[in-house]
């Protein structure tokens, strides 16, 4: 499988929706961007990651992985976000000790973005998800035979996933707490992750 390296941009706020964010990936040899929603706490950890000058009172639940992932010798090697479905991205961590056994962990992947920063490992794609989900934001040249994606552009199909994602507001709190063990029942964690962040907005 052709890997793509992916650098990481930067995070957008959300405006109309609270506690949503856009998380920019960028090809490494290339100019297509992967515009990825993720939450506020997930938005929250890798801005910390990013920041190397900003340190927490306390440890965040991905700094106490690294933690103890170097405890017992266990080093995160790369991570590929090898599907998208449904508007769902999913991800891979590849570990990999000291006597080079590596194991796989299939992860959200915002938590694997997360984690990627703080062990300094690559985040890579490959071409089926990128071709599906990438965009170009770049102003493009007479000669151009495929339109390119302007900045407005993204920010509206932005909002669009944005407000798909908040499927869950016109649920009640008990109506959402009987989704959100659904959803955990059925291991779909990034729903999961969604309906939390609903629960959280209303306390």
């Amino acid at each position: 499988m052709d890997l793509i390296q992916l650098n990481i941009k930067g995070i957008s706020y959300s405006q109309t929706q609270t506690g949503s964010y856009a998380l920019i990936l960028e090809e490494e040899s290339g100019v297509r961007k992967l515009p990825i929603i993720i939450g506020s706490y997930e938005a929250q950890s890798i801005a910390l990651a990013l920041e190397s000058d900003l340190i927490t009172k306390r440890p965040v639940t991905h700094d106490l992985f690294v933690t103890l992932g170097r405890m017992y010798h266990l080093n995160l090697k790369y991570v590929i976000i090898y599907k998208l479905e449904e508007g769902i991205f999913y991800s891979d961590m590849y570990f990999e000790n000291t006597q080079g056994e590596e194991k796989v962990l299939d992860s959200r992947t915002s938590d694997a973005i997360a984690l990627a920063i703080r062990f300094h490992a690559p985040i890579y794609t490959n071409k089926m998800v990128l071709d599906s989900a990438g965009v170009i934001l770049e102003v493009g040249t007479p000669n151009d035979t495929k339109p390119k994606e302007s900045i407005k552009d993204l920010e509206t199909r932005l909002e669009e996933e944005l407000s798909q994602l908040n499927m869950f507001s016109d649920y009640t709190l008990e109506e959402l707490e009987n989704k959100l063990n659904e959803a955990i029942r059925d291991e779909d964690y990034e729903t999961a992750a969604h309906i939390r962040d609903e629960i959280d907005n209303r306390k």
